[in-house]
C-alpha cells in the first residue's frame, strides 16, 4: 500500500539529503516476460542499500534517493514488475511476491553485492520482510516504515469499513461505485472491474481505488485524495488489488509473523506513524514484540506517508545511525 509518489514530499524536504542523479540506470530482462528498471546512486563503493517501494504498484520516485547520505551509501532502487518504468505496464501475469523476491536476488547478484540493508515502507516493508525471511544470509539490516504484514485483519480494516469509520465521507465515495449486492467484498467487487478488459472502466475504478488510499496517507489530510493520473492509477490499483485478492501469495494468513525467527538476528529499525490510518500501529507493535533485534520508533504526530516530516526525519536519522555504527 502506498501513494508516496504523489502525496506531498515538499513538507519533508528539510530533513532529506540534496537531490542526486543516478550513476547507473538499466533495464533488465527477467523471467516471465518482464523487464525491470533499476538504478544506482550515491557512492559506488558505499554501504549497499536496496529500496523497496510501496503499493504493490507504486514505483520509485527521485525523492526516495534522498534518505541516504550519498557519500556513505550505494543506493539501489527499482520499479517492481508492472509499474513505474518497468514493462509491461500494469501487467499481473507472472507477477507474484515470489517473482519479486527472485528479482531482488537477481539484482543483488548482477551488482555483485554480498549483503545489503533492505529499506522499505508499507508494501515495501512487507516485501522486505518476506525477502529477508527467505534470504536472511543476504541482509545486514532492515529499516521498515508503516508496517503492513499482509494479513486479512489489515485488509478488513482498510477495505471493510474500519478506516471508513474515521473518514465516512471519503469511504462513501469509495463504496459508491459498487452495487449494493456486492458490498460484502469490496476488494472482489473492484477486482471484477479492474480486470474487465474495458480500459475506461478499469481506469475509473483505478482512480477511485487510488484516491481512497491517497486521501488517508497523511495525518494532515482533509479527506480528499488528489486524483492520480490514469496510467499511474491503473497500474497501482490493478497490482495492489491483484496481490490482495491472492493474500500476497503467502501460504497462510500471518506467514510473516510465523517466520520472524528466521530474521531474529538481523538488526532492524521500525518507523511507524501513531495515527497511520492505512497500516495501523498494531502490526508494527506485534512485529517488534516478536523480534528481539527490532527497535520500534513510534512517531507521535504522523500517519502513513513516507513524505510526512516526522517519518522522513526518523528514517534519515535511522540511516545515519546505521552508517555510524558500521564505519
Amino acid at each position: 500500500m502506498d501513494l508516496d509518489k504523489i502525496s506531498g514530499q515538499k513538507s519533508a524536504v528539510q530533513y532529506l539529503y540534496p537531490p542526486i542523479d543516478p550513476f547507473d540506470q538499466r533495464m533488465m530482462e527477467m523471467p516471465g516476460g518482464h523487464t525491470i528498471y533499476f538504478e544506482q546512486c550515491g557512492n559506488p563503493d558505499g554501504i549497499p542499500v536496496i529500496v523497496l517501494h510501496g503499493g504493490p504498484g507504486g514505483g520509485c520516485s527521485p525523492a526516495m534517493r534522498r534518505y541516504f547520505d550519498p557519500a556513505v551509501y550505494r543506493v539501489v532502487l527499482f520499479d517492481q514488475r508492472g509499474c513505474g518504468r518497468s514493462r509491461p505496464h500494469a501487467s499481473v501475469e507472472n507477477n507474484t511476491t515470489w517473482d519479486l523476491v527472485a528479482d531482488i536476488e537477481r539484482i543483488r547478484e548482477t551488482l555483485d553485492i554480498e549483503k545489503f540493508i533492505v529499506f522499505g515502507g508499507s508494501w515495501g516493508a512487507t516485501l522486505a520482510l518476506i525477502y529477508a525471511e527467505t534470504h536472511p544470509e543476504n541482509v545486514s539490516h532492515l529499516v521498515l516504515r508503516g508496517v503492513f504484514l499482509m494479513m486479512q485483519r489489515e485488509l478488513d480494516w482498510f477495505y471493510g469499513g474500519g478506516a471508513g469509520q474515521f473518514w465516512p465521507e471519503t469511504w462513501a465515495n469509495f463504496v459508491s461505485l459498487v452495487p449494493k449486492d456486492e458490498c460484502d467484498d469490496f476488494i472482489g467487487a473492484y477486482h471484477r472491474r479492474l480486470f474487465s478488459g474495458d480500459i475506461p472502466l478499469e481506469t475509473r475504478f483505478a482512480k477511485t481505488w487510488s484516491s481512497w488510499e491517497n486521501a488517508l496517507a497523511s495525518v494532515y489530510s482533509n479527506g480528499r485524495g488528489d486524483e492520480a493520473p490514469g496510467e499511474y492509477a491503473r497500474a497501482f490499483a490493478r497490482l495492489e488489488n491483484h496481490y490482495f485478492v491472492h493474500g500476497g501469495f503467502l501460504e497462510f494468513d500471518g506467514w510473516i509473523l510465523e517466520n520472524v525467527d528466521r530474521i531474529s538476528h538481523i538488526p532492524s529499525i521500525i518507523v511507524q506513524g501513531r495515527y497511520d490510518m492505512i497500516c495501523p500501529p498494531k502490526s508494527a507493535y506485534d512485529l517488534a514484540q516478536a523480534w528481539p533485534n527490532a527497535e520500534l520508533r513510534m512517531v507521535r504526530n504522523a500517519g502513513h506517508a513516507l513524505s510526512e516530516p516526522g517519518i522522513s526525519a526518523e528514517l534519515v536519522r535511522a540511516m545515519d545511525q546505521i552508517a555510524e555504527s558500521i564505519s
